[in-house]
């Protein structure tokens, strides 16, 4: 009995790992943990903030699984659990909603304002999965998401102080960017199950081309954005998240179904944030 139980628990716990979309869950709640404690929070604060981002970003991962699954078995996406019968659309759904649970309980226990500036990103994700994804709309959400995620961890952070416009815009360039570069690879499979978001109706020539653009803006905003000239650490994040935004392109290019590029992109998320931290004053006020 053990030897068949075994399995199909280990299965389930691979399946709701991988619906997770464990890579971008992992580094949004790791930057936002580092960002809250880079801000001056203590150890309880900065672990609620990991525990409301981490919740939000499972209940994210696996709406998006279990809203697309039938897109997903239409077009033999095999890489995916639900269509790979690792897990069922009924647990990924139970899964979302009870993390949704848990993260509008830690969301709020950061402060009303605070709670509800996360909340308001995370339903923005859920409007993404849910319906926006397949409109030339598709942008929005990151963008909005991405930036109401900065000015949440500002919030949440003690001293009550307001993220600055620059390093809000910078988030939302990085958002849009990641949007983008993430597509790529899936441009056929969702056009043939009727999913048209803003990159697909750019085509691919152009956001392997927009793409590292918006990276880049970004990349820009975090090192022009602080009061007074560059430090040198800034530059030096600067040139290296630079050079992962060109590498993203390039991949892009050479590479169309690759899912490299929006690695790189979150890999230049992680930099511009080490930016961020080395300049805490001028993000919050």
């Amino acid at each position: 009995m053990a030897r068949t139980t075994a399995p199909s628990a280990a299965s389930l716990v691979r399946g709701l790992l991988l619906a997770s979309h464990p890579a971008p869950a992992a580094v949004v709640t790791g930057l936002a943990t580092a960002m809250t404690a880079a801000l001056g929070a203590g150890a309880d604060r900065t672990a609620l903030v990991a525990l409301a981002v981490g919740t939000g970003q499972l209940s994210v991962g696996w709406s998006n699984d279990w809203i697309d699954a039938d897109r997903d078995r239409a077009v033999g996406r095999a890489d995916k659990p639900v269509v790979a019968g690792l897990v069922t659309e009924g647990t990924l759904r139970r899964g979302a909603l009870a993390a949704v649970a848990v993260c509008v309980a830690a969301s709020l226990a950061t402060g009303v304002g605070a709670g509800l500036v996360h909340l308001a990103s995370v339903a923005g994700a859920w409007a993404y999965n849910a319906r926006l994804k397949a409109t030339a709309w598709s942008w929005v959400p990151y963008a909005v998401s991405f930036g109401l995620l900065l000015a949440f961890v500002v919030l949440a952070a003690p001293g009550g102080r307001l993220p600055a416009a620059w390093a809000v815009v910078a988030a939302a360039l990085l958002g849009v960017g990641a949007h983008v570069a993430n597509t790529l690879p899936d441009l056929d499979d969702d056009a043939a199950t009727g999913v048209r978001g803003l990159p697909h109706r750019l085509g691919r020539r152009v956001c392997g081309v927009l793409a590292p653009a918006l990276l880049l803006a970004a990349v820009v905003t975090v090192v022009a954005g602080p009061a007074g000239p560059p430090s040198a650490a800034g530059l030096v994040c600067g040139g290296l998240a630079a050079t992962l935004a060109g590498a993203a392109g390039l991949v892009a290019a050479r590479r169309p179904r690759s899912r490299s590029p929006f690695l790189l992109s979150l890999a230049v998320a992680v930099v511009c944030v080490v930016a961020l931290a080395l300049a805490v004053p001028d993000v919050a006020r």
